[in-house]
């Protein structure tokens, strides 16, 4: 029997975390590098049906000038990060995959994004219709030279602005019309790539706290075209750590006064987050998350800062000041720095296995067994680390 082969379009794939996704999964392809931070890798998780690394096929847009390997030696250079030994295993793959990658598909792009775009071909289109046919176009001539059976497009591009939800946005006969006008702003960028995906019947994971396919309209789409989404906001560092924590201090009973972060990082995440409208997503998005848990809303704090020399090398340094038993005040500080790329790439496999495994059974619309991959899961409202996680094997366990 032939070997499926599953691909994965990468928006943003030039990026540190597409691209370091690209690099490991040539390396587990051909045994050169342990499965460490996979998820589906642990045993008690471990599915049949997921798909193996060598049936995956990778692709993608981007609106700078690059391609997989250059990305990688980028990282390598700035940021200490991989050997030139497994590059050079890997070099011929990713310079395969490479000629996969096509000129990115911007609309009404905020000042930040367009101070990456450094190709001449980037498509600026004229409306929401356009863009969505011209990323279309691209995805299934994808699906159609490779002979892919399934496709999974990734959103691992820069975190867009805040986008506020009006009437066009709430049912797919509203927002339709709306495609159709020059300069209408119904959709942001990852919408109209979460539309060009669902629309075609491929699934979709946002790893951004960029919209997506979480608009009302676009989760009608994919509840009529069948496909399964997930998202939003990869939790890799602070997010995941406060999940793991929070719980703690509330089944305790331990009564939390303030709790402020500092993260600090410098490579292009970073500098897109410079920019305050960029900003205000992805703080809005980690600092949702303490009253649920907690049951109460501490005075909370987040910041994040733009530091050149850090490149891929995130920080974040967190002050939780609580009270105990006969109102002692007490303070758990934690630092916690990560390589960026690394510490999300895994779990970009992770959820494309997921996400193809969800539609070979016929599921469609949000993946909330995915919970604990984000920080503002799509589909739950629930932010416990080990009740999300419980939600994912108990999923894998009835599909056993």
């Amino acid at each position: 029997m032939a070997e499926r082969r599953v691909g994965i379009w990468l928006i943003g794939a030039c990026g540190g975390v597409a691209s370091t996704t690209a690099l490991g999964l040539a390396a587990l392809a051909r045994g050169l590098t342990e499965p460490t931070g996979l998820v589906t890798a642990l045993p008690r998780l471990a599915h049949p049906d997921f798909d193996e690394p060598r049936a995956f096929v990778l692709g993608g847009h981007d609106i700078r000038q690059s391609h997989f390997l250059a990305a990688v030696r980028e990282l390598h250079a700035r940021a200490n990060v991989f050997n030139e030994r497994l590059l050079s295993a890997c070099a011929d793959e990713l310079e395969k995959w490479s000629a996969n990658i096509r000129p990115g598909v911007v609309y009404q792009p905020n000042a930040a994004i367009t101070a990456l775009v450094d190709r001449p071909d980037v498509r600026e289109a004229r409306c929401p219709r356009e863009a969505i046919d011209a990323i279309q176009t691209d995805l299934r001539a994808f699906q159609n030279s490779h002979q892919l059976d399934q496709l999974v497009v990734v959103n691992a591009a820069s975190t867009e602005p805040p986008f506020d939800i009006g009437d066009e946005q709430q049912s797919l006969d509203r927002l339709m019309p709306a495609l159709e006008r020059r300069a209408s702003r119904a959709l942001p960028t990852s919408s109209l790539y979460a539309f060009a995906a669902l629309d075609a019947g491929f699934p979709y994971v946002n790893l951004t706290p960029s919209p997506g396919a979480t608009l009302p309209a676009l989760a009608e789409l994919a509840r009529q075209r069948r496909v399964p989404h997930a998202g939003q906001d990869l939790k890799t560092g602070e997010t995941l750590l406060k999940s793991v924590l929070a719980p703690l201090f509330a089944k305790r009973n331990l009564r939390v006064l303030s709790w402020v972060g500092h993260n600090i990082l410098g490579n292009r995440d970073g500098q897109v987050l410079n920019d305050p409208e960029n900003k205000a997503s992805k703080v809005r998005s980690k600092d949702n998350l303490l009253a649920t848990l907690l049951g109460y809303k501490p005075q909370s704090l987040v910041s994040i800062e733009f530091v050149e020399s850090l490149d891929d090398w995130k920080t974040a340094w967190d002050h939780i000041h609580f009270e105990g038993f006969l109102g002692t005040k007490m303070v758990l500080q934690f630092t916690w720095q990560g390589c960026d790329s690394l510490l999300a790439a895994p779990l970009v496999i992770d959820l494309v296995r997921l996400a193809a495994f969800a539609q070979r059974r016929g599921e469609s619309g949000p993946m909330p067994q995915t919970a604990c991959f984000f920080k503002s899961p799509v589909g739950v409202m629930e932010h416990d680390f080990s009740r999300q996680f419980a939600l994912l094997e108990d999923y894998l366990q009835a599909r056993g």
